[in-house]
């Protein structure tokens, strides 16, 4: 069996991979009047009077929910709720290996925007964070917003924010394995949705000196912006600098790095070779890349990266967002901001020594116990700065 075959039977086996499991021992009358009633009312009574007691006496400290409209399924698309659930669920249980954090699929019958931010808002008292997951842009971008803007407890897009963490992690390492510096830079993206629009901020907020950007209409200039989405706009306010309209080919001959969270075989190897010295190629989209990691290679890249774990460099949003949550959940965090985010960054490439950093070790294992400790401390202490 290949491995989606595999999976397919083994999801039948489980029938869903989560469950419930009581902390409580329910065994006498004496359990179930502790649990239960008489005896719940007092913590019920404790919360009405003092509300932040919620978090010490109920499970919302230490749980979140994982919410998605299906519309932006992992490279599927457009597939609807009840499809994206083995994805919510698999979301789920990272979040409990990890981090142990309590995770929850809501998938929601609706692509609403209005609605799903109503939604969200009115099962809030139950979690203490929101992951928003498979939401498709730029609608993902107004919920995240106005749900941030409108909750008191976090709010994060994961194929936004984690995709953006990860990925400067791994060019804060990269950079040194090739010897340059990130405000000498120049780095093309290619893709401007919900992952590679976080991804162009975080690259500017870490201060790479020139980034060009790529949508399915070509290189993003302020010409073309005028009669974009918002959030092109907003792309456009921050890169291409001296407003260059060129090919994908032509851009990536000034280019140091290229990041891709877009479209298969955009990317050839003879790209790859007129590019300045040391490429750095990061190919991500799912299921498949920009580029072959074979092809990049091929093609004289120094350092590549893809979101494949049979290749070196995985570049997987897991070494983020358990640490995110688990930091801010520990911490009491209201909000997920960017000074957080960006100390995840510099925590996960902290993880890779400098006699351990080489061009086919610039970020840690998904696997590393070390990772979700880390993240969770730097987030925590950016809280506190």
């Amino acid at each position: 069996m290949n491995i989606y075959e595999k999976a397919l039977q083994q999801h039948k086996e489980w029938k869903g991979k989560l469950e419930m499991k009581s902390k409580a021992p329910l065994n006498s009358r004496d359990d179930l009047s502790v649990a239960y009633t008489p005896g719940v009312a007092e913590p019920c009574r404790e919360i009405a009077r003092n509300p932040e007691s919620v978090y010490d006496l109920t499970w919302k400290g230490n749980s979140i929910a994982v919410v998605t409209d299906g519309t932006a399924v992992l490279g599927l698309g457009d597939i609807g709720p009840e499809a994206g659930l083995p994805v919510m669920e698999g979301k789920a249980i990272l979040f409990k290996q990890f981090a142990n954090i309590d995770a929850v699929p809501i998938c929601l019958n609706t692509k609403d925007p209005k609605e799903i931010i109503a939604i969200v808002k009115a099962i809030a008292p139950s979690f203490g964070g929101i992951n928003l997951e498979d939401i498709s842009a730029p609608r993902c971008v107004e919920i995240e917003r106005t749900l941030i803007e409108e909750m008191n407890i976090p709010v994060f897009h994961d194929d936004q924010h984690g995709t953006a963490i990860v990925c400067t992690a791994a060019l804060i390492n990269a950079l040194k394995v090739v010897g340059k510096k990130k405000e000498e830079i120049t780095v093309v993206v290619s893709g401007a949705g919900a992952a590679g629009s976080s991804v162009v901020k975080m690259l500017k907020r870490y201060g790479v000196g020139e980034v060009l950007c790529f949508d399915i209409n070509g290189i993003i200039t302020k010409e073309k912006a005028k009669t974009a989405n918002s959030l092109t706009q907003e792309l456009a306010l921050i890169t291409n600098s001296k407003n260059i309209d060129v090919t994908l080919a032509k851009a990536l001959e000034q280019a140091d790095a290229f990041i891709g969270v877009s479209a298969p075989k955009l990317v050839t190897s003879e790209m790859v070779r007129n590019m300045k010295r040391d490429p750095i190629i990061f190919a991500m989209a799912n299921p498949e890349p920009e580029i072959t990691y074979q092809e990049a290679i091929d093609g004289g890249a120094t350092v590549v990266g893809t979101g494949r774990s049979d290749f070196p460099n995985q570049i997987n949003n897991v070494l983020a967002f358990p640490g995110i949550f688990r930091g801010a959940l520990d911490s009491r965090a209201k909000k997920i901001t960017e000074e957080m985010k960006m100390a995840a960054a510099f925590g996960i490439a902290s993880l890779v020594s400098d006699s351990e950093l080489n061009k086919d070790y610039i970020i840690p294992s998904a696997f590393d116990e070390r990772v979700c400790k880390v993240v969770a401390k730097s987030v925590s202490d950016a809280v506190k700065q």
